[in-house]
């Protein structure tokens, strides 16, 4: 999918809000162009695709045309409302599309890096979808393509903008919490039985699936882990292989933080989690979406008291809005990518590592 929009309307969305009309734009307004390459495999990353581009169309996005890596559209992205009515496109017409400036890859697992790949090469700006593929030395080199063009390679870790994960990086850079000693995440859910098989084509399994969202906040709190140690105990009644049941443990200097992902838990999401324990304080975000945030202080730190307390968090526009609008800035030189390649890539390896996957 391909979605055009202005550049002045969709950077100054984030301060106007949803809803309300966006001053007119001179005729001679440059544009940006992000398109969002579907893919059809599975059920959760044709929502998370279909997510990004309503929320693109939320802050006042002309869509155009779509594309995807198949010769045909497939009709489980034509039915969804925020690809009706878009023209579709192939990859090479995309690419060559004038004013292109920026895209969403979203394509199966194999096909994100090259295609991600073919972008740059065309000069573009990539928002990518996790996980970055199988390979490390791949996405390294992915990675290394993008800074020698001077273009961005923004992942899209769904949690970065979410505001309890800012609370949880302002107070470990403040040291708020002291020193940190324990890391804990679980990222849940309950897979329908129709939705394991595509799935269980991925070796890593859930936590390959859905980890690295957890294990990049881990990588901002705690940097990169070379000792990670995976544990597989799938759950029983299935014969598809997928691993169902997952844990892993990511050892520091002086710390020590666990992930753990199933795919079996019933109201999994309900209970997903991130905590920080230091020595000076605990910051728990339960559940992380909407986003709850506990904080315990032995002493007051910044706005917050000493003592346990509900944190009040601004509202989210939605889950990618925020995501997108820093994007568009970076793309602008209106701000640094806050992530850098080198996070971005500890993040990849430990995710392989995590998965039980080679680094290769």
């Amino acid at each position: 999918m391909l979605n055009c929009f202005r550049r002045r309307e969709f950077l100054s969305a984030a301060a106007r809000g949803p809803g309300q009309q966006p001053a007119p734009a001179s005729a001679r307004e440059e544009w940006i162009t992000a398109a969002d390459q579907g893919r059809t495999d599975r059920r959760g990353a044709c929502a998370h695709a279909a997510g990004k581009t309503a929320a693109l169309r939320n802050w006042r996005v002309i869509s155009r045309w779509w594309a995807s890596p198949s010769p045909t559209p497939s009709r489980a992205w034509e039915s969804r409302p925020p690809y009706r009515d878009l023209p579709w496109m192939s990859q090479e017409q995309l690419l060559s599309a004038p004013g292109l400036e920026a895209v969403a890859v979203e394509t199966d697992v194999g096909d994100l890096v090259p295609t991600a790949a073919r972008c740059i090469a065309a000069g573009m700006h990539v928002h990518l979808d996790k996980p970055a593929g199988e390979s490390l030395s791949q996405f390294e080199q992915l990675l290394s393509a993008a800074t020698a063009r001077g273009l961005t390679i923004q992942m899209g870790y769904m949690f970065r903008n979410n505001p309890a994960f800012q609370l949880c990086f302002e107070a470990v850079r403040q040291q708020w919490l002291g020193r940190v000693f324990e890391v804990h995440g679980v990222m849940s859910k309950q897979v329908a039985p129709q939705d394991r098989r595509p799935l269980a084509a991925y070796r890593g399994g859930g936590m390959f699936e859905l980890g690295g969202h957890l294990i990049d906040a881990l990588a901002a709190v705690l940097g990169r882990s070379t000792n990670v140690t995976p544990f597989a105990r799938p759950g029983q009644g299935h014969d598809d292989g997928l691993q169902d049941n997952q844990l892993a443990v990511f050892e520091y200097p002086g710390a020590v933080a666990t992930i753990r992902v199933s795919l079996l838990e019933v109201a999994g999401a309900e209970r997903r989690q991130f905590v920080v324990c230091g020595d000076e304080g605990t910051l728990e975000i339960k559940p992380l979406e909407p986003p709850a945030v506990r904080l315990a202080l032995t002493q007051p730190r910044g706005r917050f008291r000493r003592g346990s307390q509900a944190v009040e968090l601004p509202a989210m526009p939605g889950r990618y809005d925020d995501q997108l609008l820093e994007l568009a800035a970076i793309i602008r030189g209106e701000r640094e990518h806050p992530y850098k390649p080198e996070h971005d890539l500890a993040v990849e390896e430990m995710l392989l590592r995590a998965s039980g996957l080679p680094i290769a």
